[in-house]
């Protein structure tokens, strides 16, 4: 997702949506959440999507078709699309409806026409979608300018959702079996998006690219990039054996730079083969598409805007996060977004570990120590309600940007406590449902919080629910509670509401590591002179008020810009 770690500011999602077009409703600037009751037991079996893009006009025309199927039969059903679209046909079983059988004053489209089993709607529609002020943290479609002033458009929806450019089931539940595009733009434009490029219809002045997915696919995920693109394409030979065709969009006026981001890929795929399993989409390809947005986990073509920049662990950490989401967040899907700690946590958390499988551990300490700066903890990780997007990522509503940071930081400590083998036993059960995931028996999954316990649970062979109602459930971090004297020591743990927390902690006396049992507080004989260090290999998740005080410093020196 996505919403990239490293910018933990994102109340733009809201207030920015009151700055732009005001007819689109609230109902369309929200995804996910409570379903209504005419999109419940809907699942969508295929997507075919028609765009006709007009940068000009800064127009679509769409015809798009759902293959839907109902557990029980119905006299109505809705399908979600932002009514700043003009509807001018609504067919069900290729069978047009009178005018008076369909409405969208808010966004939800309800068609009132009696369904069963497996039917087909097609909603033809056309308008200018909603335009993001500050894509990717708000919603939307992009109509830029390449720097050589050619046409650059982009599509962003991870907050407000797939309804924002085409009719969908807008909830974590509507991904699509299966997704064909159909997208036709102006010569020279070239059009970038999901899965396998079919074929490319000459059509004059314009050319139709043909797109089709082949597996569950995230509705936030489906995307549209369109730019005089030029195509770096290579076929790498994976750890598992698998032939994957990578292909990278790019500006022609970024060539050069373009190569040298191309060739960090193939190791990238490396590392996260041999960490977490197989590339989940080797049917299709491993894609990027250059874009004016910072990026989005796009699947099979994710969105990368970082201008080429790489960091000091020698790779471009926005490339590999998004990546990271064809794992976190395409692959595993949270079955609700109070969840989407699983997509961005982990997501946050490949990259002190790429940087450690590059580099060594300095390199992941000093990653995880500049992500520990941004924990808030100011709302449980998890709440274990029904929620939408942006109550997800507001920091008033939500964990906000604490699902990266926070997230990453509890899977660091659940890696420390139950062992590498455990954790990334755990992780694969995760995201494949299985924990020897080979190419070809496994599909996409949705999980969330509980499922993740279970695991935890099941491959340790240990009930680690204390450790998670901890981390996942409450906001307040574990607080180690210090009293040291000339001649003694005593540590325990100050726990939110009490709750038993069976962290054990590490404890150096001049150099000497001894492991507390810290379900008690525990007191040790010292001299004024040693030199005594709690946690000295930076293990745990804790409260730190240096910390605290370096934020607040941050946020002082912010009021004076």
């Amino acid at each position: 997702m996505k919403f990239p770690f490293g910018i933990l500011i994102i109340a733009s999602l809201l207030s920015a949506c009151n700055h732009t077009q005001e007819t689109t409703s609230a109902y369309s600037l929200k995804s996910g959440g409570e379903m209504p009751s005419s999109q419940q037991g809907l699942n969508v079996k295929h997507a075919d999507l028609g765009f006709t893009i007009k940068p000009d006009q800064q127009i679509i025309d769409g015809v798009t078709t759902l293959t839907l199927m109902t557990t029980t039969p119905r006299k109505s059903f809705s399908v979600d699309l932002d009514r700043v679209f003009h509807i001018s046909e609504v067919l069900v079983n290729g069978q047009v409806l009178a005018p008076e059988l369909y409405s969208n004053p808010d966004g939800m489209l309800l068609v009132k026409q009696a369904v069963s089993g497996e039917f087909t709607v097609t909603i033809k529609y056309n308008g200018q979608p909603r335009v993001p002020v500050r894509a990717p943290w708000d919603g939307g479609l992009m109509w830029e300018k390449t720097p050589n002033g050619a046409d650059w458009i982009a599509t962003a929806v991870q907050g407000e959702g797939c309804d924002l450019f085409w009719p969908c089931i807008d909830h974590p539940s509507g991904e699509p079996t299966k997704v064909d595009l159909h997208i036709n733009v102006p010569k020279p434009l070239v059009a970038a998006s999901n899965g396998v490029l079919l074929n490319v219809t000459d059509e004059g002045a314009t050319r139709t690219y043909h797109w089709q997915t082949k597996s569950l696919h995230n509705t936030y995920g489906i995307a549209l990039n369109i730019a005089p693109y030029e195509l770096l394409e290579t076929k790498f030979t994976s750890v598992y054996g698998n032939t994957l065709d990578i292909q990278f969009f790019h500006l022609p006026e970024r060539t050069e730079k373009a190569k040298i981001l191309f060739a960090e890929i193939p190791e990238m795929i490396n590392f996260f083969e041999r960490m977490i399993g197989p590339y989940p989409f080797g049917q299709e390809k491993v894609g990027i598409a250059e874009t004016p947005h910072l990026g989005m986990e796009h699947q099979t073509i994710n969105a990368y805007g970082n201008e080429y920049k790489k960091d000091q662990f020698g790779y471009d950490w926005l490339m590999q996060h998004e990546f990271a989401h064809e794992w976190f967040g395409n692959q595993l899907t949270n079955d609700d977004w109070d969840h989407m700690w699983l997509h961005e946590g982990f997501g946050s958390y490949m990259q002190p570990l790429f940087a450690q499988y590059l580099h060594g551990d300095l390199a992941y300490k000093a990653n995880l120590a500049k992500q520990r700066t941004g924990i808030v903890s100011k709302s449980p990780l998890v709440s274990n309600q029904v929620r939408e997007v942006e109550q997800v990522y507001q920091h008033d509503t939500g964990p906000g940007g604490d699902i990266y940071t926070k997230g990453s930081w509890v899977l660091h400590t659940l890696r420390y406590l139950i062992g590498d083998d455990a954790f990334f036993k755990a992780t694969k059960q995760l995201v494949y449902g299985t924990t020897d995931p080979q190419p070809g028996n496994f599909t996409p999954v949705f999980k969330n919080s509980a499922d993740f316990v279970n695991i935890v649970n099941t491959i340790t062979g240990k009930d680690m629910s204390w450790f998670f109602d901890v981390y996942l459930y409450q906001a307040d971090l574990p607080k180690l509670v210090v009293d040291r004297k000339d001649d003694a020591i005593t540590v325990q743990w100050e726990i939110e509401n009490n709750k038993p927390f069976h962290m054990p902690v590490e404890l150096s006396i001049n150099g000497k590591i001894t492991t507390l049992d810290l379900t008690k507080p525990v007191t040790l004989a010292i001299n004024k002179m040693d030199v005594v260090i709690l946690d000295p290999n930076s293990k745990i998740l804790k409260y730190d008020q240096h910390i605290v005080d370096f934020q607040n410093f941050r946020k002082e020196q912010s009021a004076k810009k």
